[in-house]
């Protein structure tokens, strides 16, 4: 008895953090956090070129 309630509270758990990871709210934050080892390296090339 107790499993199932776990397993259920588990579950749900696991949808609602997987609606909220693919809402379109979140997608800029997500794409400018994409983005974030590319200017790093952007940013140490340039330094180096200097």
């Amino acid at each position: 008895m107790v499993s199932g309630i776990v397993t259920a509270m588990l579950l749900v758990l696991f949808v609602v953090g997987w609606l909220l990871v693919w809402s379109p709210r979140r997608k800029p934050e997500f794409d400018a956090a994409a983005q974030l080892p590319l200017q790093d390296q952007h940013e140490e090339d340039k330094e180096t070129q200097r």
